[in-house]
């Protein structure tokens, strides 16, 4: 696309979202997932996924006739600009945009588009990931849920463990073993399946931060329809490993199309209980910590920014995202560290009327992120990855 043709995309975009972004769908809120289980608080919230959808910017690189804008890699991006511009919040995010409906787009049957990728675009349905087990973590491909096949359909049984947001899921997307007998990366299959039937129990997991995000999964005679059978039987490990590159650096989030993070800036917090020289932070060596944490912020999203633009079309690359997903969860622990150490004191609290509430979101906020770079595959698990895939290195 021409730089004439794009500026004049983006002064449409801005008018578009000038006219159509209610104010209550900009800063800090709520952003519907798309669960049926979880209530929307504010009506603009509501209005703005409804025109979003309408307008197709839930989804804005997917084709038109599965609900999205059909818009180019370039497109996308100066559409993020522009919702940044205003301080507007994404209109949908969860799993069904960045996860599941990425892979059904070069994997899924035209049925399956055709079901499922509307729905998700106009926000209908909330899904969630059952990938890990207890004993199949990092080693993901010695699962062993099991799926027998039942004429037209599967019956699972099993248990998936740390499956994010399970208790607010409308659907799930799951690898089974199909073939018991076979080598453990073959005999695996790809399905998706309804959470509300009698067969699937969930039990949320409460963590030392206190929070809930995780739950176990229970698969009692659950039933899968043979028409979710995404790709081949027994080829799901493929599929199931594509997924995982979304989930590491999906379009969305290597372009920035995210809230922004909440509450204040290192660099605030620092002033704030550091005092200031000069007008800069009066810790030296604190200081220092801070300007590079935002230099290797900022150097982090340039680089994510330039592997799209030089991506395939419309594309997420391929085990670069390892890359990503590695360093990515590496700063963010090392944001939340740096929240509490700039604290000091204060920085150390759990409950007590001498510590205020944001205090106590960042001790638990730091606590959290201990395991980010476990989930979604361990920087372990990354670094192989980057070895052997990106490098080319020998095992």
């Amino acid at each position: 696309m021409s730089e004439a043709a794009l500026e004049e995309f983006r002064l449409e975009t801005r008018a578009w979202l000038e006219a159509n972004c209610p104010s209550g769908a900009k800063g800090e809120g709520q952003v519907p997932t798309g669960s049926s289980k979880i209530a929307i608080d504010d009506p603009d919230v509501t209005l703005w996924l409804e025109r979003a959808a309408e307008k197709g910017f839930t989804v804005p690189t997917w084709p038109v006739e599965y609900g999205g804008a059909g818009l180019t890699t370039q497109q996308f991006v100066v559409v993020v600009e522009e919702m940044r511009r205003i301080g507007a919040r994404a209109p949908l995010m969860g799993m069904g945009t960045s996860l599941i409906g990425p892979t059904l787009l070069e994997f899924g049957t035209e049925a399956q588009k055709d079901n499922h990728l509307p729905k998700i675009a106009r926000g209908e349905v909330g899904w969630c990931q059952g990938y890990s087990e207890p004993g199949a973590g990092s080693d993901l491909a010695s699962l062993r849920t099991r799926a027998e096949d039942n004429g037209d359909h599967f019956i699972i049984n099993g248990q998936k463990i740390w499956t994010s947001g399970a208790q607010s899921a409308d659907w799930m997307f799951a690898l089974v073993r199909t073939d018991p007998d076979a080598p453990k990366h073959e005999g695996i299959s790809f399905v998706l399946l309804t959470m509300d039937q009698p067969g699937v129990t969930i039990k949320p997991i409460k963590l030392i931060s206190g929070n809930s995000p995780f739950c176990e999964t229970f698969f009692d005679n659950a039933i899968a329809k043979k028409d979710d059978l995404v790709g081949e039987l027994n080829k799901g490990w493929t599929v199931g490993k594509r997924l995982l590159q979304y989930e590491r650096a999906g379009m969305s989030q290597l372009v920035g199309n995210r809230p922004q993070d909440p509450g204040p800036t290192l660099a605030e917090v620092a002033k704030s209980y550091l005092g200031t020289e000069d007008g800069k932070i009066a810790d030296a060596a604190l200081r220092h910590r801070v300007v590079v944490h935002d230099m290797n912020s900022q150097a982090f999203r340039l680089t994510q920014r330039r592997t799209v633009q030089e991506a395939d079309e419309g594309k997420t690359p391929g085990p670069a995202t390892s890359i990503f997903k590695m360093y990515g969860t590496e700063l963010q622990q090392d944001k939340s560290q740096l929240m509490c150490q700039l604290r000091g004191t204060q920085g150390l609290g759990w409950n007590g009327a001498g510590f205020t509430a944001e205090d106590l979101e960042w001790t638990r906020s730091w606590l959290s992120t201990r395991a980010a770079s476990i989930y979604s595959g361990t920087n372990e698990i990354q670094r192989n990855i980057i070895a052997k895939r990106v490098l080319g290195l020998p095992d």
